[in-house]
């Protein structure tokens, strides 16, 4: 498996980011078994696909929460949680402030950029 392909996959991960996606999915769109792809994936980028998508939503949903007026319910659903309560706890565990803290001027968050 090339770098080239590991570049579709997360151009597909990218292009899909607020879509419900997992590994499997991106496995098939590169042409490879869910089993192989994850393990390459895991291997060259350091994390599996699916925290690479995690991280990356997490991230996105900070930048909009900061620059927008989303709330905090719609960003999660927005970016693939079932509950405003389970995108809460990513968050907070992702970024170290709970998401109510984005919209505060000031405040430092990890940024995940895309690869």
């Amino acid at each position: 498996m090339s770098i080239q392909v590991i570049q579709q996959a997360i151009n597909y991960m990218e292009e899909h980011i607020c879509e419900p996606i997992n590994y499997v999915q991106v496995a098939e769109k590169v042409h490879m078994s869910g089993y192989n792809f994850h393990r390459t994936f895991s291997f060259i980028v350091g994390m599996t696909a699916n925290e690479y998508i995690r991280n990356r939503r997490l991230t996105l949903a900070v930048v909009e929460l900061q620059t927008t007026d989303i709330s905090v319910m719609d960003a999660a659903y927005k970016y693939g949680y079932e509950s405003p309560e389970s995108f809460a706890k990513a968050f907070t565990r992702f970024h170290g402030v709970i998401p109510r803290q984005a919209k505060q001027k000031g405040t430092n968050f990890i940024c995940f950029n895309r690869l």
